[in-house]
């Protein structure tokens, strides 16, 4: 008997896309019947709300719910769907990113393998390579805390995992809008087995790059001050020394720096 799966689609002023990735889960080779989708409405102000409500009456197999709230940001309105998700598995889904077809299966297939012990499982974005401190070993990369603290190749809507780590690990920090996935798989990443699959399996941001150009990562600043929120949090939870925390603040800062540079560059040229 398959697994049933909770789709977790924060929607906020996402008229243009939406539609897009509802058809990405329905044409999931996967099935589906075996998906439960929770559209959570974070007080959309365009169409969104109609543009979803019509597109689950007219796709009356699927199992769509709606819900509406006021504007909390992307970590409430996940929260909202989680809290109410009942699926054997929770995948992640941002309404301007697309799952190719063979996404789903090809995870599920991997997290039941009972040989692998995966509790969480990414895939590649397209056009995406997976960077140091991670490597790749029999078409899986691991993802730790430390590689964490250094490089996120996790986006959310390439994430699949099962119950035990909602269980385990709890909800998103509803406080925190930049860098927020990173925190949650921070924490994740203390009582699980975490992996990306090296297939590039979603489009995400309609192929636009994920730095600098649009949403929350447009914002760097914001991001920077989000990355050392979570630096700051680790430590209070005991899991950096003083030492690492202060190395880990200096790396932060080089990076942002870069990361500033190669976004003007880029937008230069035009990219």
């Amino acid at each position: 008997m398959k697994k049933i799966i909770s789709v977790v689609l924060p929607v906020y002023n996402s008229s243009q896309t939406v539609v897009k990735a509802l058809n990405s889960v329905k044409n999931q080779t996967f099935g589906s019947k075996n998906f439960e989708i929770i559209i959570v409405n974070d007080g959309s102000t365009d169409e969104s709300l109609n543009i979803v409500e019509k597109y689950k009456a007219e796709n009356p197999t699927l199992n769509i719910s709606i819900f509406s709230q006021k504007n909390g940001g992307v970590s409430s309105a996940r929260n909202t769907a989680l809290k109410i998700a009942e699926g054997d598995y929770i995948a992640l889904l941002d309404a301007d990113d697309e799952w190719l077809p063979t996404k789903i299966e090809k995870q599920i297939n991997l997290l039941e393998n009972k040989e692998l012990h995966i509790d969480f499982l990414s895939v590649k974005r397209t056009n995406q390579k997976i960077l140091y401190p991670y490597k790749v070993k029999d078409g899986l990369a691991e993802i730790t805390f430390r590689k964490l603290l250094i490089r996120n190749e996790a986006q959310p809507s390439t994430v699949v995992f099962k119950r035990k780590v909602l269980e385990n690990t709890g909800l998103f920090n509803e406080t925190q809008r930049y860098a927020e996935d990173i925190n949650y798989w921070l924490k994740v990443s203390l009582n699980n087995k975490m992996f990306i699959l090296d297939e590039e399996l979603l489009l995400a941001g309609e192929g636009k790059r994920t730095f600098g150009i649009s949403g929350l990562s447009a914002n760097l600043s914001e991001m920077e001050k989000g990355f050392h929120r979570n630096l700051k949090e680790m430590f209070e939870m005991k899991k950096l020394s003083p030492i690492e925390y202060q190395l880990y603040r200096i790396f932060y800062r080089i990076k942002y720096i870069i990361r500033i540079s190669r976004n003007k560059f880029l937008k230069l040229q035009g990219k």
